[in-house]
């Protein structure tokens, strides 16, 4: 185990073979945000919503999500302007406990920033969800985060009401709503700052259709 922290983290290379490498050392070197899941969101029997595949417009493909309540942060954390990549589940981590046994925990969520360093978070549908050894989990990839500067969060799961405009919204984000060649970007230059929706529309009149996007009931995913 890595003397300096204590952690060592587990993944998958392109191949789909498991490595094991130093925690500091594969933080430095890995594109977590690239990697597949190092293990399969588990199947609950009886839980209405199941794993499955949700479309990222940040990074253009699609992201692993074991939960209804991680869908929901994916969409939250797609609109972060700083958040430059996601994954889900994709490295899992080590620690030899001061008994010797070795303990793993594998983070549901990874979103790359900006800046190069990464959250590592766990998406409860409810605070106490995992019980006690959640708990102890969350208090050791926090302090395995701390070492090398990323951070570690349990994200608290958004009410109704707050989570209906990201659910609203992620429809529109998809490719297939993108609309006619250029127009997202003449959308995009045109709001680069906060103004009236008239002032930055275009002069001319625009065709609304049946097919357009924006006269149906959008969807959160595209499964």
């Amino acid at each position: 185990m890595d003397k300096g922290s204590g952690f060592e983290a587990v993944f998958l290379d392109p191949v789909g073979q498991a490595v094991q490498q130093r925690w500091a050392d594969a933080a430095m070197t890995v594109a977590f945000e690239d990697l597949p899941p190092v293990s399969a969101f588990p199947v609950v029997p009886g839980r209405r919503w199941g794993p499955g595949l949700w479309w990222s417009a940040t990074t253009g493909r699609h992201v692993a999500a074991g939960s209804n309540a991680m869908r929901v942060q994916l969409m939250v954390l797609d609109r972060d302007p700083d958040v430059t990549g996601l994954a889900g589940r994709p490295v899992r981590l080590l620690r030899r406990n001061p008994r010797g046994q070795v303990r793993s925990w594998v983070p549901q969520l990874f979103a790359r920033r900006a800046d190069g360093t990464a959250l590592l978070a766990d998406c409860p549908s409810h605070p106490e969800a995992g019980g006690e050894r959640a708990v102890k989990a969350a208090q050791a990839v926090a302090q395995a985060c701390a070492h090398i500067g990323w951070t570690y969060r349990r994200l608290a799961p958004l009410d109704e009401v707050a989570a209906a405009n990201p659910k609203w919204l992620a429809g529109y984000r998809h490719l297939r709503n993108a609309g006619r060649l250029g127009l997202m970007p003449a959308v995009l230059q045109a709001f680069t700052r906060p103004r009236p929706l008239l002032e930055g529309a275009p002069s001319r009149p625009v065709t609304w259709s049946r097919s357009s996007p924006w006269s149906s009931t959008p969807c959160g995913t595209d499964n």
